[in-house]
């Protein structure tokens, strides 16, 4: 198990490969919300929330990993290895982002609200997390009524692509989600539960159609968005 998470202010996560393993890998995270791909330069230094289109979007705050309706919550990204054989050696290959974890996610003070996740390269740019080139964000609705048993239906937490000003697309859905309130954390192997759940989000199970290199991704993004309809 990798060390706990720094502050999400802090630098670029060093993702060499010597440290990689097909377990989870931990990376630094800005925890805040942008229209823009400019992300990683919109700090998260207050609490507040903000209107954009119809949303209410909501702000970290600090240097501990939060969102407005959790002040802790924690990210894992887990790898496998992705062969891409070349001309040259075909043993050739990737680590590829399978899953990305948010854990100790309180639902019951997130209740209703919209939870969204995104990766951002070493440029600042939205990596593309769908089948689409215009998916950079995925979200889920989190439950009004606060679950008592796991759930691994993708439509009933409404799992969706978004652009990245958070127009919904419409298209072939590769991802798939699980929301986990019994077992252990994907992050730290604490016991889950409704005010600590994980929620799993698996970018492409077939590995067919979203392969993101491991070695691209410096930081993730997780936003909570106060608009449920």
């Amino acid at each position: 198990m990798a060390s706990m998470l720094g502050s999400p202010l802090s630098g670029n996560v060093n993702s060499g490969r010597a440290k990689r393993s097909l377990g989870k890998t931990k990376r630094n995270i800005i925890f805040g919300v942008a229209a823009v791909s400019v992300i990683p330069f919109l700090l998260s230094t207050f609490a507040a929330s903000v209107t954009i289109g119809t949303g209410a979007l909501e702000f970290g705050q600090g240097s501990q990993q939060a969102i407005a309706c959790d002040d802790t919550v924690f990210i894992a990204l887990g790898e496998e290895w992705h062969a891409n054989p070349s001309a040259t050696d075909s043993s050739d290959g990737f680590f590829r982002i399978r899953t990305a974890t948010i854990s100790n996610l309180n639902l019951e003070t997130c209740k209703g609200k919209k939870l969204r996740l995104r990766m951002i390269d070493g440029s600042s740019a939205e990596i593309g997390i769908g089948s689409t080139p215009d998916a950079k964000v995925l979200q889920i609705q989190i439950p009004n009524e606060v679950p008592t048993s796991n759930n691994v239906d993708p439509q009933s937490l409404s799992l969706t692509y978004l652009t990245g000003l958070g127009q919904p697309l419409v298209g072939t859905l590769a991802a798939s989600v699980n929301l986990n309130v019994s077992g252990v954390s994907v992050y730290d192997g604490t016991p889950l539960t409704s005010t600590s759940a994980d929620v799993m989000f698996f970018l492409d199970p077939t590995s067919t159609l979203v392969n993101i290199n491991g070695e691209s991704v410096r930081r993730a993004t997780v936003e909570t968005v106060n608009n449920p309809n």
